[in-house]
């Protein structure tokens, strides 16, 4: 039984993940490697940095912030 074509193009858009497992020269590690490869059209990043949106900094108020002293945020949850 064959997949149908919706899911054929549901697979061949999905990452491609490759996984490397090999052990150090040394022989002391195992040295696990993950490589995901996304392909995706140059219209869809170009589209995303038109859309971006410009941060400033702005000083953060005493007010604005929730400063506890750590030992009695402690015995609060003890």
């Amino acid at each position: 039984m064959g997949l149908s074509s919706k899911k054929e193009e549901q697979l061949r858009r999905m990452p491609l993940i490759q996984n490397r497992i090999k052990a150090s020269r040394n022989g002391r590690y195992i040295i696990q490697q993950t490589v995901i490869t996304s392909i995706k059209p140059i219209e869809y990043y170009n589209a995303i940095l038109a859309n971006t949106v410009k941060v400033t900094d702005e000083p953060i108020g005493d007010d604005e912030l929730m400063i506890e002293d750590g030992r009695e945020l402690a015995k609060a949850l003890a």
